[in-house]
This record gives structure tokens, sequence and C-alpha cells, in this order.
């Protein structure tokens, strides 16, 4: 066994007796200040062991082949109509998708780009509109030409009035005029303007009656409207409440649509048709906008391969003058990927500040042609997008967000002109992960602190000490 004495020999911290030790004010002030930058070293070591550090590196992307990325979008068009605004796709694979409607909502909007009413529904795409066939006999005209003087005054003295908008140098409306013609005659021929008077059949044409068909807001050709007496021409901002005919234009279908608007109006009365009790379907007869704008909203889903998302006018049985075409828009929202709640990125943009600054750096942009490079102007974005992982303990994801860059253009264009976003994804990807931090080396920081402040104050001390003790002496003499 071993004895105390020897036990006590290996002692490091061997003490000395309290009446040989002697307390000096310089001690007592040094030890103070080792107590408090103690405390402060300890302070600013918690504090690092606490605070979320990262490490930022760049990759590969990790995506596999079938990921999609979703694009979410609200763009407002102070000039597209939404009868005929069109969100198309397509992509480097061969992927080319038309007036996509399922994920997307329309809104007509006024000069302030404020909505003027309800969701706008452009309704189930019509099958294939059949045209009539040429006549080669003599031209009939049955319709009534209609100008910017004598528009209201027809559009008062009937209940009915249909109107065929059109160009003559629209293929469309060239398609359509015989069968329009033929069928105003039959209508006019069964229902006499002066004796029975429910309705009458007439046409503008839009490059003699431009500002008579800005009025109606017609961006294609042929648009064949219908108003009724008593519901239209409000001086409400130029809203309008009449309707689209997106049927069969052949003298048959045409001649039936009118006699079904007809129908429920009495023989004798010239009153208001405000009421639609005919049994059109809706891939014939619809609202009719009612401004010249349009507020187009949601999202799709696309391959992670360059693309372009594309808005556009367009229509398969109507023809666009490209010159009057203006596709100046508002982005008021842009984003890449899955959306993530303003709560959630304020708490990630709390522990990495740099995060977030690019998802989203197109909103709120105005692209404006002010007809200064005149029409056919398409306006193009080059947008270059980078994936960002945030990866913590586990590992577990955090957030996935897509920052992207952007660069806008406005040319002229030989084609209709459109809105194009041109999208590319970065090969790479951005990874921050978590710098993992060890309760061990944390305490061995604390040691080292708590070690090193009380070992430099004591040879601080032991200096001073020293010092006082040798200027003491000289004063005495004792040193010569």
């Amino acid at each position: 066994m071993f004895s105390s004495s020897k036990i006590k020999s290996v002692d490091f911290y061997r003490k000395i007796p309290r009446d040989l030790t002697e307390a000096s004010l310089s001690g007592a002030g040094l030890s103070i200040v080792a107590a408090l930058a103690m405390m402060f070293l300890f302070g600013m070591e918690l504090n690092n062991y606490l605070t979320f550090s990262t490490s930022t590196t760049v990759i590969v992307d990790k995506s596999s082949d079938g990921d999609f990325l979703r694009i979410d979008f609200n763009i407002s068009f102070p000039a597209l109509s939404c009868e005929f605004a069109s969100v198309d796709l397509s992509d480097i694979l061969g992927t080319n998708r038309l007036n996509i409607t399922k994920t997307i909502r329309k809104f007509s909007i006024d000069h302030n780009l404020k909505p003027t009413g309800s969701e706008f529904h452009s309704g189930p795409i019509p099958h294939d509109i059949k045209h009539g066939e040429e006549f080669d006999e003599e031209p009939v005209e049955g319709s009534v030409d209609l100008t910017a003087q004598n528009f209201d005054r027809y559009s008062h003295m009937h209940p009915i009035l249909v109107v065929n908008f059109f160009a003559p140098w629209c293929y469309w409306s060239n398609r359509l005029k015989p069968a329009w013609d033929k069928a105003a005659k039959i209508i006019r021929e069964r229902y006499d303007p002066e004796l029975d008077g429910r309705i009458l059949l007439g046409k503008v044409d839009c490059t003699q009656e431009p500002d008579l068909c800005r009025r109606n807001h017609i961006q294609g050709y042929p648009s064949i409207r219908i108003f009724r007496k008593g519901s239209d021409l409000r001086n409400d901002h130029g809203h309008h409440d009449h309707e689209s005919y997106y049927g069969d234009r052949d003298v048959d279908s045409l001649v039936k649509t009118m006699e079904d608007l007809v129908a429920p109006i009495p023989v004798e009365s010239h009153k208001m048709a405000l009421d639609d009790k005919s049994n059109m379907t809706q891939n014939t007869k619809r609202p009719a906008p009612s401004t010249g704008g349009c507020r187009i909203e949601g999202y799709v889903r696309v391959k992670k391969v360059p693309g372009n998302l594309i808005f556009s006018a367009r229509s398969g049985a109507h023809s666009f003058d490209s010159t009057q075409m203006n596709m100046s828009h508002v982005i008021s929202h842009l984003s890449f990927g899955r959306k993530i709640a303003p709560r959630a990125m304020s708490d990630v943009k709390r522990l990495i500040p740099y995060i977030g600054g690019s998802h989203d750096r197109l909103n709120g942009r105005s692209f404006i042609n002010h007809r200064d490079l005149g029409g056919n102007v398409t306006i193009e974005h080059y947008v270059q997008i980078v994936k960002t992982e945030v990866m913590v303990k586990g590992p577990h994801k955090l957030v996935e967000e897509y920052e992207y860059t952007a660069h806008s253009s406005l040319a002229e264009s030989v084609y209709i002109p459109v809105a194009k976003f041109h999208f590319e994804l970065s090969p790479m990807q951005v990874l921050i992960t978590e710098n993992p931090k060890s309760f061990s080396h944390f305490l061995t920081n604390v040691c080292a602190i708590i070690g090193g402040v009380f070992t430099v104050a004591g040879i601080l001390d032991s200096i001073l000490h020293n010092t006082f003790r040798l200027m003491k002496k000289v004063e005495l003499g004792k040193i010569f």
C-alpha cells in the first residue's frame, strides 16, 4: 500500500501557508482585470460556438434527369387583350406547348394595371372553325358599313347589333367576307330593319376606322362582336360588356346564331335585350374583354434544360397587325423553383444574410415600348439560373432556391411581337453547408482562456511586485 506521504509527493499544486503570502494593491488590480478578461473572452467564445457558420462550395448540379422546374409569374400587359393572350413554352429537347391554360389565370386590367372585374375565361379551345365556300356569284351587300359617326346611332336603334371588325389585308377576314355578306342579306330579308328592327348586321373596316376599333379593343381580325342595346357603350373608362363570337363562319352557322339571338326579343318591341335566353354554347359566344390590357398569372413546369417562356397574341382563325402590337409589360413577380414561405426565407436570411438576394430580381420592373422603335418590337429577357441548397446537420435540407441574373433588350422583329423569357440553368449549383462545431473543442478553448489569462496575469503580477520591491530598496539606499 502507498503511504499518504508518498501520494502527497506527486501533488502538482503545493500549498503555501497563508501566513507566508502577501497581498498587494497591484495584485488586486491585476486580479480584477484578469477576471474581466476571462469573462469577456468566455462570452466571445460562447457566442462563436452558438453562431451558425457555413462554408460555400460549388459542385455539379445533382438534379436527376426527370426533375422539373417550376416557374411562377405575375405579369401585366397594358396593351394585350386577354381575348388573344397566350402563354407558350418550348425547350431545346423539342417540347412545344402552345396556349397553356390549365395553370394560368387572366384578368382584364385598365391603364392603371388594376383588374376591371373577375377572371377572364377564354373557354375551351374551339374546334377548327368552319368557313363557307367561295362564292362565284355577284357579291352581295347585306351588312351596314359602320363608322365612328354612325356606330352609336345604330347601336341604340336595334336591340341586337352584330359587327364584323375586319381588315382588308387579312386572310381570315377575306375568307369570312362572302359568308358574312350573304348571311347579312338573309337576316335583312327575314328581319327587315324598318319593319322588324330587332337585329342588324354591320361591318367596320379597321384600316379606315382605327379609333373605333381601338375603342372596342379589337386586336385580331376578324372579330365578331355582339352588342345589346342598353348593355353597352357605357362611359366607364372604356369598359364594355358586349360579347365575342367564336363559332363557325359559314352562312348556315351565322344565320342560325343570329336567329338564336333574335328569338327571345318580342317582334313589336325594340327594348333592351339584356338577357340571352338562346341555346348557344359557350364555345361560340363568350363575354368580350372589358379593356385592352391583361394581367397573366400562374405557373408552368419546365424541364431543366434551356428553353423559352413566351407571351404573345395567338389565334388559329384571326390575323394580327404586327405594327400595332405593343408587348410592353410590368413584371410583378417572376421566380423559379418551389415557393418559399416568407417566414422561412426571413429565418434563412437571418442565418445567411447574403442568400435570397437574387431569386426575384425582376420583380417590380417595367419594360415599356414608347414607340420610339416603331412597331414589331419584341422584348426579350435572357435569364441564367443557379440552384442553391442550404444543408444543416443530418444532413437535412433547410432550403432549396433558385437565384438568377437577367439581361433584357428591345429589338425589332419581322414576326408578330412577343415577350420572351429565355431561361438557362447552370450545370453547377451552390452548396451551403453548416460547419459542425465540437463541444469538446469549445471546452478546450474555455480552459485555454482561463489558464492563459491566469498565467499571463501571474507573470505581470510578478514583474510588478519585483519592480516595486526594487524601487523601495533604491529609496532606502540599500542598493548603490
